[in-house]
């Protein structure tokens, strides 16, 4: 039988240079170091982390070289390999040229990677200059392709938007635009679970009879209940991910926050219960 595999699921950075005004005054940069920290606590270290999206809140080359650095100087500490996503407010040249050091261009960014018989399929459901989120087919066809050989000890796919139900209509609108061609496309696979953000909130549901764990924001968490505003509100959280016995366990973990609400969306009533 296979050891457990633990590792770590954060989400949603949201970093900028440090000289930048920090969004809603909230120093995101020390947000990820004290998680770093916190992870180096456990009783047990984690066997890789994996970050899914919206690495920096502006998307500009300048924000993923800090994070680079910032994640190279965090890893080296922990031990640990870090592995991201790309969300909504990232922006793919940027991305390649800042964080990879390659050529910049607007190539979708996906791949996989194994961990002691666990894969890892990281996907990207970005669509370029907008918020929502999509698989295309060309990603689809690479992902069915993949899964067409099951692994060791299963598959869990790691992208931006979430795609089960939340609590409100408005969070609703937050989802993946086209979860029937995900669902279609991890039939009968070895797919154990699925691991998102976007949504700034732990949300826990079963997509296709399998886990799908959206995890609070690493810069900031939204109260999850309002549909005719958003409240972000200064917390963050991480998710601790098991696999043991052919199945993934999720264990939300929350940040010290003085949980006070910085920011407050307000909605139209059309927009809020569309």
């Amino acid at each position: 039988m296979r050891q457990p595999i633990m590792f770590a699921h954060l989400t949603d950075t949201h970093i900028n240079v440090p000289d930048k005004n920090p969004l809603f005054e909230i120093d995101a940069t020390k947000k990820l170091r004290d998680m770093f920290a916190e992870l180096g606590k456990l009783s047990q270290k984690p066997a890789f982390v994996v970050i899914s999206g919206d690495l920096t809140q502006d998307g500009d080359v300048d924000d993923y070289r800090h994070l680079r650095e910032v994640l190279d100087e965090e890893k080296a500490k922990l031990g640990v390999p870090v592995y991201v996503a790309l969300g909504n407010h990232d922006s793919r040249p940027f991305f390649r040229e800042g964080y990879l050091r390659e050529q910049p261009s607007e190539e979708s960014y996906y791949y996989s990677f194994m961990e002691d018989g666990l894969r890892i399929v990281v996907l990207n459901t970005q669509v370029p200059g907008t918020h929502g989120g999509r698989l295309d087919e060309e990603q689809l066809a690479w992902l069915r392709d993949v899964l067409a050989a099951p692994a060791p000890n299963g598959t869990i796919i790691v992208h931006h938007h979430p795609v089960v139900p939340t609590m409100t209509p408005l969070m609703d609108s937050h989802l993946l635009d086209n979860p029937q061609d995900l669902a279609a496309a991890i039939e009968g696979s070895d797919v154990i679970g699925l691991l998102s953000g976007h949504i700034h909130c732990n949300n826990i549901g079963l997509f296709q009879g399998v886990i799908s764990a959206a995890a609070t924001g690493v810069a900031f968490g939204i109260e999850p209940t309002g549909n005719d505003s958003m409240k972000f509100v200064d917390n963050s959280g991480y998710n601790l991910v098991l696999v043991k016995n052919g199945q993934m366990i999720v264990h939300p973990m929350a940040m010290a926050g003085d949980q006070s609400i910085v920011f407050e969306w307000k909605m139209d009533a059309a927009h809020a219960h569309a």
